[in-house]
């Protein structure tokens, strides 16, 4: 087995090497490092996120450049500012001994006037997005006639994300006899353009198939009705208590509702999507980094080139169009030789795209059905006990209150104490999913190429009937807190909620004709007033393109709580037991 200094590395990058622990390359950087630190060849390397590619092209960058020179001889580029912080980050330990070397990096959405200044220092080597590239070239504040490497990271991206003019651009401007460097997890019709026009009879490198999946990830896919895809995500979330993931969906308006949904309901996550302004991203990606986040909820384009260490997995809210984006989104998990899984949330309508996943990645998609509610307390009830036998005790703070404690407890066997304090931290859990039925839709599953049967939930537009509440979101209202209302008008009842959208003031939603009734005579009997419900005769079905918060419904079954704890007091940590949906019932002051 190699090791870094077979390959003649400098004493200075050895020592950083050893220092942050790395002794044996990783394949991808087996295979590189030779030929970029004793040759001029262009190379081609083709391999997934998280397989080392940073350290493949700038430990023999790093190796080759004269740090006596001060101009720029290395120019590197990548997708976003994220991904280029992070390479930036990753030169600086590793030239952490090399006296004289500065890297800089430059992007958007910061101070262009900053990046020129920095730019005066004369650093060796700059790491920066295509735009803010091109237009410090144009400005003519960056000098890349004399560069000596030229490294296009995560290419397949940057043409994904429309940067191939600024590409054109960039790449026409720099010297013919530059050795270009190109890393790419796929390699589509942009790439081979770049590899054609731009480069010397290129040397490609891969790393497995090309255009497949890392084998370090698990696949699974579950199919659910769409008005149960939220509650699905709940539901996988809390069978996973150490789970740490990006949650990917399509668009910016759902990113933020799916965020803002699992906020209420206790969930420690945010958002990344477009709309977000630099300073926001920031944060939101420095919670994320540090753990204070469990779930980032993310678009593609705002989880361009994100490097994250140690996620467990990957949730596809929402499939994409395009398998090589499935392949760049779970491409985030299993990273560096470890383990990861991704899960894809799908309807009935959308199980034709896993052969054709499968068959890109090269690796199978396993149908799981989303666990049910005794399953879920079980993890939840598992992951709790760990957590306290692997609490350390700190006898000498802890003494003085001892004596108070075995008061306290008096008369209590030890069997006693643990009950309450497991039910303490685990009846919310309890009482919450009692009342969270099966969300997995009825197909027949005994071949993969089946058809799926019509699911007993689904309801067609003809049995339905809208009722308006006279509450919305100024009064606190949200979907769980209306379907936790009207299991609480209707005890022991099975009620069918279609489309909800919430407005300001008031709430409108869609359920049986039969149980309109049941709902408003519900409403007069209960104590709740100034609560009105009314039905709405002669107008269209709800649309989920309606005014307001739009959002599916499900159903509402015997055993639910109304309301929930608005308690956001303590962090919900990387490991820690997660919180219910539900909660503790309170009710609102309408």
């Amino acid at each position: 087995m190699s090791t870094f200094a077979d390959f003649g590395l400098k004493s200075t990058i050895l020592d950083a090497l050893k220092d942050l622990g790395f002794e044996t390359p990783t394949p991808i950087q087996d295979a590189t490092l030779d030929i970029i630190s004793k040759t001029n060849t262009d190379i081609i390397a083709l391999a997934q996120t998280g397989t080392g590619k940073t350290a493949a092209f700038s430990l023999p960058i790093l190796n080759r450049i004269d740090t006596n020179v001060e101009e720029v001889q290395a120019f590197i580029l990548s997708p976003t500012r994220e991904l280029a912080n992070q390479i930036t980050k990753d030169i600086q330990n590793f030239s952490k001994y090399m006296k004289g070397l500065k890297v800089l990096p430059v992007y958007g959405g910061a101070s262009i006037r900053d990046q020129i200044q920095g730019l005066r220092d004369k650093p060796q080597i700059v790491v920066g997005t295509p735009g803010r590239v091109l237009d410090l070239i144009n400005k003519n504040k960056l000098k890349v006639n004399d560069i000596k490497f030229l490294v296009l990271d995560e290419a397949d991206e940057m043409l994904s994300m429309g940067f191939k003019d600024d590409l054109d651009s960039i790449l026409s401007s720099t010297p013919e006899d530059r050795q270009t460097l190109l890393f790419s997890a796929t390699m589509p019709d942009g790439v081979a353009h770049i590899a054609k026009n731009y480069m010397k009879k290129p040397e490609t490198i891969s790393m497995g198939k090309v255009n497949t999946s890392n084998v370090n990830i698990e696949h699974q896919y579950f199919v659910v009705d769409q008005r149960d895809r939220y509650t699905a995500l709940k539901m996988l979330v809390d069978s996973n208590p150490d789970i740490y993931g990006i949650v990917f969906c399509r668009t910016k308006i759902d990113t933020q509702e799916v965020a803002d949904m699992l906020g209420r309901d206790g969930y420690n996550s945010d958002a990344l999507h477009g709309d977000l302004v630099q300073s926001q991203r920031d944060f939101v990606m420095s919670k994320f980094k540090s753990g204070q986040l469990q779930l980032l909820i993310a678009t593609d384009v705002a989880a361009r080139g994100l490097d994250v260490s140690d996620l467990t997995h990957v949730i596809n809210y929402s499939l994409p169009d395009d398998q090589e984006v499935y392949i760049h989104r779970t491409g985030r998990t299993g990273r560096a030789g470890k383990k990861g899984i991704a899960l894809s949330i799908l309807t009935k309508k959308e199980v034709f795209k896993i052969k054709q996943i499968e068959r890109q990645i090269n690796l199978p998609v396993t149908y799981t059905k989303v666990p049910d509610g005794d399953t879920i307390c079980n993890a939840q009830l598992m992951s709790l006990i760990d957590k306290v036998k692997n609490t350390p005790v700190d006898e000498e703070t802890i003494a003085p209150f001892v004596k108070a404690i075995e008061q306290g407890f008096e008369g209590m066997d030890s069997i006693d104490i643990i009950k309450k304090f497991i039910s303490t931290e685990f009846n919310r859990f309890i009482e919450y999913y009692q009342g969270v039925g099966d969300v997995n839709a009825n197909f027949d599953n005994n071949s993969r190429g089946s058809r799926l049967k019509d699911h007993q939930g689904t309801m067609s537009k003809s049995e339905m009937a809208t009722l308006v509440l006279n509450h919305g979101r100024k009064s606190n209202m949200d979907p769980r807190s209306l379907l936790n209302f009207i299991n609480n008008l209707t005890p022991n009842k099975k009620v069918n909620v279609g489309h909800i959208s919430i407005d300001a003031d008031q709430t409108t939603f869609e359920v049986k004709h039969e149980q309109v009734d049941l709902l408003i005579n519900g409403l007069k009997e209960s104590s709740y007033k100034g609560v009105t419900l009314t039905f709405r005769s002669g107008t269209k079905p709800l649309s989920k393109k309606g005014g307001g918060h739009s959002y599916s419904g499900g159903d509402i079954k015997p055993g639910g709580s109304y309301g929930r704890s608005n308690d956001r007091s303590k962090p919900h940590r990387k490991g820690g037991s997660q919180k219910p949906a539900s909660g503790s019932p309170v009710k609102k002051k309408w």
